[in-house]
């Protein structure tokens, strides 16, 4: 347990995350401390990733804490902010300042010393006469001038032998002196070599650093590493993988529920008459959402991170997540992303005639992905906006199908346009002209499929794509109506269909839905006008075409 850390409160943060679900596989969470010592239990599912929620508990409780220390210290008669090593060195400078004046003193004091044996010595070696001297003398400072005068005593050595007692003579031993004399001066010359050289002075502080630490020596309760592991929480133990009913609508709302709660709810998914569903599909809490706006923005989102209701209810809205989400934002594509380490590209096309590639390795979550869009796609003027996005493992094959207000059509291999960055422009996709500008912006990858065509005036006919034949990029394409004095044929909307699909559905702008049995309606050429399907003056005009199917997709 760290240090200062609470047991208790530890232990209910772990709960915490227990019963929040945070993390899949925690069954309980028990405190088993006694009188023995301090213990935590943590039980968990038989398939658990243990070594994966043990690193998650590390980096979301207090299991594990970092403590910071204000290394503030007055150093060179300055506060300053000090790092460990500038910490370390002014100890060392200290240490070297109190050995050194230490010795100095030692020095002197031992240097006095020799100075007063010396003289006692050879005042040995003439005691008789020293003595007459001291009896002749009239007074102490009399005798210690005496001594001065006859025998070239110094000052000091005149004066310690004056002062010594007589009853130090009868067992002062000339060899004793001698001994002291000659550790003086090992001691001396010890010292001087101390204060000259600084090898000695490091070693002795070494020394006496050791001896510190052998006298009082405790075992460190800490290890100290050349590198702090990087934590990296393992996304797989937070998420319960589960299948899960995902809601993704037009106008920003989201959600998940459980595939009970969807079935129960028939076919009321609680979004408002004016919204659309972009995505309705079963998917997996470890798969990933690209969510990309007509705004050139991608809002990115792990399954297992979408709010979780029920089906009926209406979902949460972007903007209550989002701080950059604008009033006419609305969600173009959903993508779909089983592995974020994956090689695909993202398409996407403007209406203004820009195309690019971007690798999903440029779009990857930032930290902030929860609170801002990310750009996916820089838009040149403010009346510019997506009008598709798509994705693909690879271009090969794959051409790119553009249709435009003014009923033209472009095909061309997906390999003419550049992976580039996420916030950039990409290149020119189609030559427009006057105010013409890109509807759909579709992807072939079957040569076999058929494009549905709907114009703003009702009117509807299908095709074989090799109707459109191949050419290169930014070209103005080729006409897909004849236009007629009377009546003119504007391209409203498209898709793509294979043989498998046997009906389509058209939205209109009012919200009316009509669907299309294919076997009702002839294939057409590439400049047929095709028949009238939609009254737009009672139902609108078509929006938005899609094939129908089993299960709603992605639109």
């Amino acid at each position: 347990m760290p240090y200062e850390v609470i047991k208790a409160n530890l232990v209910k943060k772990i709960d915490d995350i227990r019963l929040n679900k945070e993390v899949a596989g925690i069954t309980e969470v028990r405190d088993e401390s006694d009188r023995e010592g301090l213990s935590v239990v943590i039980e968990l599912n038989k398939d658990a990733n243990a070594t994966g929620i043990l690193t998650y508990l590390f980096k979301k409780t207090d299991l594990q804490i970092s403590y910071n220390f204000n290394m503030v210290a007055i150093h060179n008669q300055r506060p300053v902010h000090v790092s460990l090593r500038d910490g370390l060195e002014a100890f060392l400078d200290f240490r070297k300042e109190v050995v050194l004046k230490r010795s100095a003193y030692e020095l002197a004091k031992a240097q006095a010393r020799q100075h007063i044996v010396e003289g006692l010595i050879r005042m040995l070696s003439i005691l008789d006469e020293v003595v007459a001297t001291i009896r002749a003398s009239k007074n102490r400072k009399d005798a210690t001038q005496n001594l001065i005068t006859a025998f070239a005593f110094t000052q000091q050595q005149a004066e310690a032998i004056v002062t010594l007692q007589l009853y130090r003579l009868t067992n002062t031993d000339v060899t004793q002196l001698e001994q002291e004399f000659a550790d003086l001066k090992a001691k001396i010359d010890r010292l001087q070599l101390i204060l000259d050289d600084e090898a000695t002075l490091n070693a002795v502080i070494s020394d006496e650093i050791k001896a510190i630490v052998k006298d009082y020596a405790t075992p460190r309760l800490s290890v100290i590493e050349a590198e702090v592991e990087n934590l990296v929480i393992d996304n797989s133990v937070m998420i319960s993988e589960e299948n899960v009913a995902v809601l993704i609508s037009r106008n920003g709302y989201f959600k998940r529920s459980s595939l009970r709660s969807h079935q129960a709810s028939g076919n009321e998914n609680g979004l408002a008459e004016d919204d659309v569903v972009v995505l309705e599909s079963t998917l997996n809490t470890t798969q990933h959402l690209y969510m990309f706006t007509n705004k050139g923005n991608v809002i990115y989102r792990a399954v297992h991170e979408l709010p979780e209701m029920r089906w009926k209810d209406s979902g949460e809205h972007f903007s209550q997540q989002l701080s950059n989400w604008s009033s006419d934002e609305v969600i173009l594509k959903v993508i779909v992303v089983d592995d974020l380490a994956g090689q695909g590209t993202f398409v996407l096309a403007t209406n203004d005639g820009y195309i690019k590639q971007t690798a999903l390795s440029d779009l990857q979550p930032s930290r902030t992905y929860k609170k801002k869009t990310i750009v996916a796609m820089k838009l040149k003027t403010a009346a510019s906006y997506i009008v598709d996005i798509d994705y693909v493992t690879t271009s090969i094959d794959v051409d790119v199908l553009l249709l435009s207000h003014d009923s033209f059509a472009l095909r061309y291999s997906l390999d003419e346009v550049p992976v580039v960055g996420a916030r950039t422009s990409g290149v020119r996709s189609m030559d427009l002209k006057g105010e013409d500008e890109v509807v759909r912006a579709l992807l072939i990858r079957d040569k076999k499929q058929q494009v549905a065509i709907t114009a703003m005036n009702g009117a509807f006919k299908y095709m074989p794509v090799k109707e459109i034949t191949p050419s290169s990029r930014a070209r103005k394409g080729v006409a897909i109506f004849t236009q007629k004095k009377t009546v003119a044929y504007h391209v409203a909307t498209a898709t793509l269909f294979d043989d498998q699909v046997k009906a389509l559905s058209i939205l209109t702008n009012r919200y009316q839905l009509q669907e299309l049995q294919l076997s009702d309606y002839h294939g057409s050429q590439r400049v047929g006008n095709g028949q009238y399907v939609v009254d737009i003056e009672k139902n609108g005009t078509p929006w938005m075409i899609k094939p129908l199917t089993l299960t709603t997709t992605n639109a």
